[in-house]
């Protein structure tokens, strides 16, 4: 299908302009001669970790060719926290070793000091080939979408990205911005011609209709959605997204598995003050979820995705996802419908992320 309202690529002398007037600052790291020289870039071959075969089920990701471990690390949770490197550092390094091959992180994970792209790219300075590597830009722009990838590139310490995603698509009026002259989808596909980025994807988890208008614009290779068993009560990306995506045949990433844990009967309700002073407070919450995580990655495994991201606080929350995607064999429809049920009391605090104010930004 042909895309629809492609922005046009900037040439070459746009680009220089660019580069020359303040819009990234240090142009050699980000193309490494891919654009200030009139020299063909190659990328490297796809990312290979030669333990995920052995460690888990594998599926396609969507048409890329890559075969991705059905279960991926998710660049928040301990990955997000300030100076927290003595956690994060090992969380990556063992999800590598069993076997993980997919990380996804953003450059706004961990506040202005992108903890998360930093943790990251301390494990990528000596393993980048072993991991499929997704970051992306919350940016509008092409130009901050530049400085974004920009940045990421330094704190990824890498000279490519495999995946690089339009970060939280969520209102008509991000779509309309992304597309606009001037706006990130320029900067996704000047990338993407440089080989600077691999495969372009969007991602977003507050509403569908957003993403739909997105992915009919663009033959973006990957989405990134929100997708646990509550997900059909409110909002539902399941009834509305899922089957334009599969039809696409996108690679389909699931988030928001457990909900932060709110879907999970282990998970104790922090306090109302906390909650209130928390992004997850949008909904609040006055219960403990009511499923473990094996239901809950089940679930969401059981459905057309390629891979589901979930972040770990600790070593032993990643081994025992590593342990249940090892182990996943597909949900009857009855068992669907059966998580799908029990989570109904619930669904308002496990997607709570559909619920906040996008006026704040």
């Amino acid at each position: 299908m042909k895309p629809k309202n492609l922005p046009t690529t900037p040439s070459t002398s746009d680009r220089r302009t660019f580069l020359k007037t303040g819009g990234v600052a240090a142009a050699a790291l980000l193309t490494k001669g891919a654009i200030a020289a009139e020299t063909p870039r190659t990328l490297p071959p796809l990312p290979d970790n030669t333990k995920t075969v052995a460690a888990m089920p594998t599926r396609n990701l969507g048409k890329t060719g890559y075969k991705v471990g059905i279960f991926s690390l998710g660049g928040q949770a301990s990955l997000e926290k300030p100076a927290n490197f003595d956690v994060a550092v090992p969380i990556i390094e063992r999800a590598l070793d069993l076997g993980v091959n997919y990380i996804d992180t953003s450059s706004i994970y961990g506040g202005p000091e992108r903890w998360s792209e930093q943790y990251v790219g301390r494990v990528m300075k000596t393993r980048r080939n072993e991991a499929f590597l997704a970051t992306k830009t919350k940016e509008r722009t092409r130009d901050g979408s530049l400085r974004m990838i920009e940045k990421s590139l330094q704190l990824l310490n890498t000279d490519h990205v495999d995946l690089w995603q339009l970060h939280d698509v969520g209102l008509p009026e991000d779509v309309d911005a992304i597309f606009a002259k001037g706006g990130a989808m320029e900067a996704l596909i000047e990338m993407h011609d440089q080989k600077v980025v691999r495969y372009l994807g969007v991602t977003g988890h507050y509403r569908p209709e957003a993403l739909i208008d997105a992915v009919n614009r663009y033959n973006f290779d990957t989405i990134l959605m929100a997708m646990n068993a509550a997900d059909t009560h409110i909002h539902s990306f399941t009834d509305k997204l899922l089957p334009l995506v599969v039809e696409k045949q996108m690679g389909i990433i699931g988030m928001k598995v457990p909900s932060r844990g709110r879907l999970l009967a282990s998970w104790t309700p922090p306090s109302l003050d906390a909650q209130r002073h928390s992004w997850e407070g949008s909904a609040i919450a006055h219960r403990p979820g009511v499923m473990t995580m094996k239901d809950a990655m089940n679930f969401t495994l059981t459905q057309p995705v390629s891979t589901v991201i979930i972040g770990c606080d600790n070593i032993a929350q990643l081994e025992e996802n590593v342990h249940i995607a090892r182990n996943f064999t597909p949900l009857s429809n009855s068992q669907m419908a059966a998580l799908n049920e029990l989570a109904a009391p619930v669904a308002e605090q496990s997607l709570f992320f559909r619920f906040t104010d996008r006026s704040k930004g």
